[in-house]
């Protein structure tokens, strides 16, 4: 349990649904809510969750199969966890965020209107009809906009105005660059409002676009270690101190030093960087990054390579399991020749270098490219207690340690188990719902999850 030097004043509360590993919970954390519990179906993502979140009751299940009460329990002992001197929770949400599924609405993918995963933004309606949050935050691709979606949209935007709320952010998409985040990467919040106050867009954070060179700044040539084929290095004392000394605005919003910063303090080891597990390439594949300018694409891997003077382009995080567990492609070190790290993508998508993701690349960046910006998620948390006329300044902060290293390194079938998670609740590869469906599959020739990124 951790330390506080005295009683705190409860911070306004959050339940996050759909929360992967955890960029919109930390956002609103950073802007000053404390998300008492979150749902992922994914077990690894949710272990990763867990780890970065050990005050949160995380809870790894399928939405679908998950009733109010379900979500209320959880909440009281997420609630509970935050605030040990506190009196009971009474139930009061001040706001439900979640970004449901997005993979059916993607102009990356098929956009196929009749993708089951595009009904679950139905579940995310149908806990704000329950749940009755003052408050409600929805996260999307910008091809959630689509015409094509246009009935799927009018019912859900029918219900929640049914159920009482003001709706804003229907018919525009939020631009991550504007505020902070050194990406390049739309998105879509559509907030409700039940208050009578008509919640308005987060105020831009930026006037000139963060950079690649600015948000890399301090990390360690990885040339320098031995050992690259293991997720975590160990600084050098020079390391160490330039990591901890070289900073920006930019790096400094996503640390507790700067102004604003409402998320609880982690207690790390700054001398372990996570995340630095390289890319091994074939010697023909270096010699064609090295010949790749900065901002072009690569004509095999069809890779760009990072132009450190501006914000990256989008991230991407590829397919889950149920989809055939493909890669995405990830973009080039303007200066290395090759694919970037999962520490790299992080700064390009605003985390802190504290915060830790699965171990394995495959879904480290899987993890990354699914998240929402944390500063763009900061800004809209900000919105929302404007909204709200709430100060979270005024409660103190409690230090929190992170949580066990093990939850990081778990596959899916070992982080099912530790969630004691059923079978019907978590994701299937393709091959089992092939199965499933036809009863033809030969498990033993089943491709199994891993690193499947080749360059």
């Amino acid at each position: 349990m951790p330390e506080t030097s005295s009683p705190s004043l409860p911070r306004p509360v959050a339940i996050d649904l759909f929360s992967g590993a955890g960029g919109l919970s930390l956002g609103f954390e950073m802007g000053g809510f404390d998300v008492i519990s979150a749902v992922e179906y994914d077990p690894v993502h949710a272990a990763t969750h867990l780890y970065n979140f050990p005050l949160t009751d995380t809870l790894c299940r399928d939405v679908r199969q998950l009733s109010a009460e379900d979500l209320r329990s959880s909440a009281r002992r997420g609630w509970r966890n935050h605030n040990p001197e506190a009196e009971e929770w009474d139930g009061a949400l001040d706001v439900l965020i979640g970004g449901p599924s997005c993979q059916g609405f993607s102009v990356m993918g098929k956009q196929d209107e009749d993708d089951d995963r595009n009904r679950l933004i139905f579940e995310f309606v149908r806990f704000v009809e329950e749940l009755r949050p003052k408050m409600f935050v929805m996260e999307n691709v910008p091809g959630f906009l689509g015409a094509r979606f246009s009935e799927l949209r009018k019912e859900a935007f029918d219900r929640l105005q049914a159920a009482g709320y003001q709706i804003t952010g229907t018919d525009k998409t939020l631009l991550a660059t504007d505020y902070g985040v050194p990406q390049k990467r739309r998105r879509v919040v559509v907030v409700g409002s039940r208050t009578g106050t008509s919640p308005m867009s987060p105020t831009r954070t930026v006037d000139v676009p963060v950079t690649v060179a600015e948000a890399f700044l301090g990390l360690p040539d990885l040339d320098d270690y031995a050992d690259l084929g293991v997720d975590q290095v160990i600084l050098s004392d020079l390391d160490r101190n330039r990591l901890i000394n070289l900073r920006n605005p930019y790096l400094n919003s996503l640390y507790s030093e700067s102004a604003g910063y409402l998320a609880h303090p982690r207690v790390q080891d700054n001398k372990v960087l996570t995340g630095c597990k390289v890319t091994v390439h074939k010697s023909t594949s270096i010699e064609r990054f090295e010949a790749t300018a900065q901002g072009a694409v690569e004509s095999v891997s069809r890779a760009y390579r990072l132009d450190e003077s501006k914000p990256a382009l989008t991230l991407r995080a590829g397919t889950g399991r149920e989809r055939g567990a493909f890669s995405a492609s990830r973009p080039l070190h303007p200066r290395s020749p090759r694919v970037i790290t999962v520490r790299e993508a992080a700064r390009l998508h605003s985390f802190p270098d504290w915060f830790r993701f699965h171990t394995t690349n495959w879904h480290g960046h899987r993890q990354i490219g699914n998240a929402v910006p944390p500063l763009l998620a900061r800004a809209v948390a900000a919105s929302i207690l404007d909204a709200l006329s709430l100060d979270a300044r005024a409660v103190n902060r409690t230090a929190v340690t992170i949580g066990q290293a093990a939850l990081l390194s778990m596959s899916p079938t070992t982080a099912a188990q530790w969630f004691e998670a059923d079978d019907d609740e978590v994701p299937r590869t393709r091959a089992r719902q092939q199965k499933d469906r036809k009863g033809q599959i030969d498990y033993s020739s089943a491709q199994s999850v891993g690193e499947r990124f080749v360059a």
